[in-house]
C-alpha cells in the first residue's frame, strides 16, 4: 500500500507576520493605526504666539510676587505696636511721586497708541506715527525711572535706609522690585525701537513688550497707594 503526501497551503500566510517598525515594505505602525481607525490625530491650535503666552505667564507670576509683598506689608502695618510709619522717620515724597505717576501713565498711553499705529501703518511707509509714539513712551518711562532714582538718593542722604525701620525696609523692597521691572521693561522697549528702525519689527514683539510695560504701569498705582499713603 502506497503512502500519499498531502500538501496543505495557507493562503495569505504573509498577513500573519507581525509588522515590523523597521520593515521598509510596510508603513509605520502609527500610520497603520491611523488608517485602521480612519481618524487623524487631533492637533490643537496654539492659544497665541509663544512670546505673548510666555509674557502672560510671567506677568501672572510677578503679580503673585507683588501680592505677597503687599499682603506682608498690610499684615505688619495692621499689627504694628507703634505708629506706622514711625513719626520720626523721613517723610516720603508723596506729592512728587504722584506727579511722577502721571508721567508713567502717559508712557503707558503712548506705548498703547504706538501699537495701534503700527497695525495701521504696517507695510505702508516709514511708520512715522509709530516711531513718534514709541519714542515718547520710552522718554516718559525713562523720566519716571530717573525721578524715582533721584528720590531714592535724596531719601538715603536724609538718613532713610533699608534698616531704618520695618516700614523703610518694605518701602525699598517693594518700590525697588518695581523699579527693576521698569528698567527691564524699558530695555524691551528699546529693543522694539531698534527693530522698528531696522524695519524688522514684528507685531508679536511689540505686543509682548506692550504687555510687560502695561503691567509695570498698571500695578504701580496699587503699590503707591499702599506704600506711600
Amino acid at each position: 500500500m502506497r503512502s500519499r503526501t498531502v500538501l496543505i497551503t495557507v493562503p495569505n500566510l504573509h498577513l500573519l507576520r507581525e509588522p515590523s517598525i523597521t520593515d521598509a515594505r510596510s508603513k509605520p505602525v502609527a500610520s497603520n493605526i491611523v488608517s485602521l481607525s480612519g481618524r487623524l490625530p487631533l492637533r490643537r491650535n496654539p492659544v497665541g504666539p509663544n512670546g505673548v503666552v510666555g509674557m502672560v505667564i510671567f506677568i501672572f507670576m510677578e503679580t503673585m510676587l507683588f501680592a505677597g509683598f503687599i499682603s506682608a506689608f498690610t499684615i505688619v502695618k495692621t499689627t504694628a505696636l507703634v505708629a506706622w510709619p514711625p513719626p520720626n522717620q523721613v517723610r516720603l515724597p508723596i506729592e512728587a511721586t504722584a506727579a511722577n505717576t502721571t508721567v508713567l501713565f502717559l508712557s503707558g498711553v503712548l506705548f498703547y497708541l504706538a501699537g495701534k499705529h503700527f497695525k495701521r501703518e504696517d507695510g505702508a511707509g516709514p511708520l512715522v506715527k509709530t516711531k513718534k509714539m514709541l519714542v515718547g513712551a520710552i522718554a516718559a518711562g525713562s523720566v519716571f525711572v530717573l525721578v524715582q532714582g533721584a528720590e531714592w538718593v535724596a531719601l538715603i542722604s536724609q538718613g532713610l535706609t533699608l534698616t531704618s525701620s520695618t516700614h523703610a525696609g518694605f518701602f525699598y523692597l517693594i518700590v525697588g522690585c518695581h523699579a527693576l521691572h521698569a528698567v527691564a521693561a524699558l530695555g524691551a522697549m528699546f529693543y522694539v525701537y531698534k527693530q522698528l528702525i531696522a524695519e524688522k519689527l514684528e507685531y508679536v514683539q511689540l505686543a509682548t513688550a506692550q504687555l510687560f510695560w502695561l503691567f509695570v504701569v498698571g500695578i504701580w498705582p496699587i503699590l503707591y497707594m499702599r506704600v506711600y499713603l
